[in-house]
């Protein structure tokens, strides 16, 4: 069982990813409606891994015998500027999201919550994972500026991207 507090935190990070994947399915229709099939393709990939990560604390807190409410979401943002500017709002958003992953872990280490700090942990790693995913694309986004081959180049490269669906949720 978790105490009251652990698990409004956890509720609290339903919102948070659910509006990550709404970003994501955002940026994916604005990459396809500029004719970035690559880009969108990657955004939309990343909104069903946000879709994922909230299933996670979904179970979780049904498995914590916890109430699920599935909280409004803001409306995301749906215009930029360049692939550079979306990419450049992906890191700041995922660095939110380790932001907040590691209030969580503190609220659980201060609730003495070993089960749910450890659930976090996979988490944790996610997020190092994502920033340093990112990172890269910006890297090279940023290394070839405004040139339409360097883009048409990562467009392409970002098109291979596929989400395998996993296999550790019972729906």
């Amino acid at each position: 069982m978790i105490t009251k507090k652990v698990a409004d935190a956890l509720r609290n990070q339903l919102k948070n990813e659910l509006e990550s994947s709404y970003l994501y399915l955002s940026m994916s229709a604005w990459a396809a409606g500029k004719g970035l099939k690559g880009f969108s393709n990657w955004f939309y990939v990343q909104a069903k891994e946000e879709m994922y990560h909230f299933f996670k604390f979904y179970h979780y807190l049904l498995d914590q015998g916890e109430k699920v409410e599935l909280p409004a979401v803001a409306k995301p943002k749906s215009e930029f500027s360049s692939p550079l500017e979306a990419m450049r709002e992906t890191l700041q958003h995922e660095q939110f999201i380790t932001k907040s992953i590691n209030e969580l872990v503190d609220v659980a280490l201060s609730e003495k919550d070993h089960a749910t700090n450890a659930f976090l942990q996979w988490f944790i790693s996610e997020q190092v994972e994502e920033e340093a995913s990112v990172g890269e694309i910006l890297d090279q986004l940023e290394l070839i500026g405004e040139n339409g081959n360097g883009i048409f180049m990562i467009d392409k490269e970002l098109g291979q991207r596929t989400f395998v669906t996993p296999t550790d949720l019972a729906l």
